[in-house]
């Protein structure tokens, strides 16, 4: 018998990009820049811009399992695959170095690419019908995203331009537009950390469609991949949330390293093995 609580269709996986994507556009046409993080622009081209550059990361990072569960549908179809292996090669653009910029968020000729890969990874969604798959959801599942979604308030409202300062209980709980340093704590706009909280949420629903996968070697790793996702999402989250929340109240002194890029050293190390812990439950027999 099954412990899911009740379904929600696959296109749950894109939901939460959707609406970051919006805000974003939202916020950098109406915010300037000075009061947002490493952008130039104004207006509505700031705000494309900005959308633009959040397609290559994280969004291309999170279109990739798309793929995976896309072709193992399509796999008879010589164009699918073919789709499908242009589809992975753009969004692993994002890896190059200088694509994306953390000091100069603003958007360049090579961030299309990227950006093209997310929409043929959607339309091969789309296609092979995986969109309107039923995924089950657990009591456990629901309070992650309930405790993330929490924990992540102040990056919510940021995306819409706002901070939490004067809301009852909320403005005393997180600090968001204190002046710390000469910033806010929490700067208007998007954050890295609400990029792992949304990987971690988009991989969710992963672990139920990786396990339907009928190929062996794709069910790993996707099924890895899934891991691998949870793992560096939460890193993330926990990272920035540990920078604005409570070394920036002077709680502590020293701050988590920055784990956006994949280094030699402990805070990978850990992610890894999480990574890997994550990957085996997944994958683990008889899972659902």
């Amino acid at each position: 018998m099954s412990r899911a609580s009740f379904t929600v269709s696959a296109a749950v996986l894109w939901l939460p990009w959707a609406i970051v994507l919006t805000a974003v556009m939202v916020t950098y046409s109406r915010v300037s820049p000075e009061a947002l993080y490493h952008v130039s622009g104004s207006g509505i081209t700031g705000g494309l811009s900005r959308a633009l550059v959040l397609l290559n990361f994280p969004v291309a990072l999170a279109a990739l399992p798309v793929i995976g569960l896309a072709v193992d549908r399509l796999r008879e179809s010589r164009l699918a695959v073919g789709t499908a292996i242009v589809a992975t090669i753009l969004c692993l653009v994002v890896g190059v170095p200088g694509v994306v910029d953390q000091g100069d968020l603003a958007w360049r000729p090579v961030n299309l690419l990227p950006a093209i890969g997310v929409g043929l990874a959607i339309a091969l969604g789309i296609v092979s019908g995986l969109f309107r798959d039923r995924v089950p959801v657990r009591q456990a599942a629901c309070v992650v995203v309930v405790i993330a979604l929490a924990l992540s308030l102040p990056w919510l409202v940021a995306e819409w331009g706002y901070h939490l300062d004067g809301v009852p209980l909320l403005g005393w709980l997180f600090l968001t537009g204190t002046v710390v340093d000469g910033h806010a704590a929490v700067h208007l706009g998007h954050h890295h950390g609400m990029d792992g909280t949304l990987l971690l949420l988009s991989a969710l629903p992963l672990i139920p469609l990786a396990r339907r996968v009928t190929g062996r070697v794709l069910r790993v790793v996707i099924g890895s991949y899934a891991g691998l996702q949870i793992a560096y999402g939460l890193a993330n989250a926990v990272q920035d949330g540990w920078g604005e929340q409570v070394w920036k109240r002077g709680w502590v002194t020293d701050q988590i390293p920055s784990v956006l890029h994949p280094t030699l050293g402990l805070p990978w190390l850990g992610i890894l093995i999480a990574a890997a812990v994550f990957s085996m439950l997944i994958l683990r027999q008889n899972g659902e």
